[in-house]
């Protein structure tokens, strides 16, 4: 396995086409666009349209949709040297639907797809960087063979010293059951250095609704540096060393909500990477530190679901900015 220059961010697992909806003028049914999109391949995005050194390891099939893909990675500037291209399976499509308020849900056609397909033995034969961060979610882990290269990923990352970051992104379509879900996605927690989870996610593994109380499990039984919980239009909650944080999120006219926990993901890793401070010394954060960059997160994940889409949707640092400075935020319950 080769190595070479160091990048600021890699992700690996899932990257795939959301199909969104539209409502067209003389159309009874929407219509659908097809969006690139996958949880770790629109982290690396929103990375790259940052100004980071980002790239992705994923599978796509030699397809219009996979090109579509590859495109849409190229044009962030994701790196793409290690995507895979398989000339037998196709890529993945997920078909979003959306609520009247915007809030998304999905289903997958996925059964012998390119993603799944992604082994260790690819991952074997890539340039494999280093990394300062490295990032995965549990998409890749619903199924072999792409769990094994996913969590073999990870070793490689860590030996190299890669921070590891971690979002359970749980999509209960795509696993045989809840239990199985359950099992994957809890053996992961201990190789994290920064979890970041949803309030559906804290409930669903830990039976606890209280986002404080989930940071604290989280910290309790595995010590990661860093936990955030994601709350939808309450913002965020996150503990660093013991200590909780809130912040609330930004009154923006939400009409798709897809993407938006990447964009905040994204938007964390920025201003971690951007602090100065070591990735192995998050506990050396200030508080002001600390609530700056949960400030900018939940600005650009709000941002996020102000447009359609997951990777077209994700907006400029200058958008950002601006939304922090003049953007009314919600009131916390």
């Amino acid at each position: 396995m080769k190595d070479f220059m160091s990048k600021d961010f890699m992700s690996i697992g899932e990257i795939l086409i959301d199909s969104v909806p539209y409502k067209v003028e003389n159309f009874s049914r929407p219509l659908y666009q097809m969006n690139p999109g996958g949880a770790p391949a629109n982290v690396a995005c929103v990375m790259a349209k940052l100004g980071h050194d980002s790239g992705f390891i994923g599978r796509v099939g030699n397809d219009v949709f996979g090109g579509e893909c590859i495109s849409a990675l190229n044009e962030c500037g994701v790196d793409t040297s290690n995507m895979i291209i398989s000339e037998d399976d196709p890529t993945t499509l997920a078909l979003v639907c959306l609520d009247e308020s915007g809030n998304r849900s999905f289903s997958f056609y996925r059964n012998g797809s390119a993603d799944v397909g992604l082994t260790c033995e690819h991952l074997d034969e890539l340039d494999f960087p280093n990394a300062k961060l490295f990032h995965f979610g549990s998409v890749s882990l619903s199924c072999e063979p792409s769990r094994g290269a996913t969590l073999y990923g990870v070793e490689i990352a860590k030996k190299k010293g890669s921070v590891i970051s971690y979002d359970p992104n749980f999509r209960p379509a795509l696993w045989k059951n809840h239990n199985e879900a359950f099992c994957e996605i809890m053996k992961c927690f201990p190789l994290a250095d920064i979890i970041k989870l949803s309030e559906e996610e804290g409930e669903f593994l830990f039976n606890e609704k209280d986002p404080v109380k989930v940071c604290k499990i989280l910290e309790t039984e595995f010590s990661p540096q860093m936990v955030v919980v994601t709350q939808a239009t309450q913002g965020c909650t996150c503990s660093v060393n013991g200590k909780i944080y809130t912040a609330p999120a930004y009154d923006v006219n939400t009409i798709d909500t897809t993407g938006a926990g990447d964009c905040f993901w994204g938007g964390l890793m920025h201003c971690l990477l951007k602090s100065g401070k070591s990735l192995n010394s998050l506990r050396e954060l200030t508080n002001e530190e600390i609530l700056y960059m949960l400030e900018f997160s939940n600005a650009i994940g709000s941002l996020a679901t102000s447009k359609k889409g997951a990777i077209p949707a994700i907006p400029t640092i200058e958008e950002i900015e601006n939304c922090i400075k003049s953007t009314p935020k919600i009131k916390r319950l």
